[in-house]
């Protein structure tokens, strides 16, 4: 499949009950203080994966159904301490295409030098069997001699990150960042695929009011 770019609107929201950036959502539910230094969050997320493709978005795909992509709603929960931040997450798909659930672990941590920050981070994602062989399955009708029909397992990942924030004034941000997914077996193993990484780069300016 070539190389997708899309465009989106950057809309970001923070107050003491709502959280809203970009495609996700969140209900912030009251939160646990341990000290001035520790803080547990919780709250209720809800998020869009855009996930999915066309029988002609590559020729590999020729006569596969459509997949959907869809919107995604479950529960946070996050740790704010002085060494690292930790956060964990749950979702299922509440659209119902793929029937499909997810779990994210991970970590990061901020360092800031004036106007310019950078966050590293390291994410591991489980994916459910339902997801999987939804997104990367080959089904029986869908079998060809050069395709052969594959059914999808769960799958852990690993994802690294860095995403560096320029705010050159009071309102103005610059925002990029990058994103390395090395694919899990069971996705590599799929007939849809030929590649053993997911690469991605953000870019994003942000006007705060």
């Amino acid at each position: 499949m070539s190389r997708d770019t899309t465009p989106l609107p950057l809309l970001y929201f923070d107050n003491q009950y709502l959280h809203f950036f970009g495609t996700e959502a969140e209900i912030k539910l009251p939160g646990v203080t341990f000290n001035e230094t520790q803080r547990l969050n919780i709250g209720l997320i809800g998020r869009y994966d855009g996930s999915g493709y066309e029988a002609d978005d590559a020729g590999i795909l020729d006569g596969m159904a459509k997949r959907k992509g869809g919107f995604w709603g479950g529960a946070k929960m996050e740790w704010q301490n002085p060494w690292v931040t930790l956060n964990a997450d749950w979702t299922h798909d509440l659209s119902g295409n793929s029937k499909g659930q997810r779990v994210k672990l991970g970590a990061e941590r901020r360092w800031q030098w004036g106007d310019v920050s950078l966050t590293p981070r390291v994410v591991a994602s489980w994916h459910d069997k339902k997801y999987i062989d939804y997104y990367y399955g080959v089904r029986a009708d869908e079998a060809r001699d050069w395709r052969p029909a594959y059914q999808g397992k769960s799958s852990l990942s690993a994802e690294l990150g860095l995403l560096s924030i320029y705010r050159f004034s009071a309102h103005h941000s610059l925002m990029l960042d990058l994103e390395i997914t090395p694919l899990s077996s069971e996705v590599k193993e799929s007939p849809l695929v030929d590649r053993s990484r997911e690469d991605r780069i953000f870019l994003g300016y942000m006007y705060r009011f």
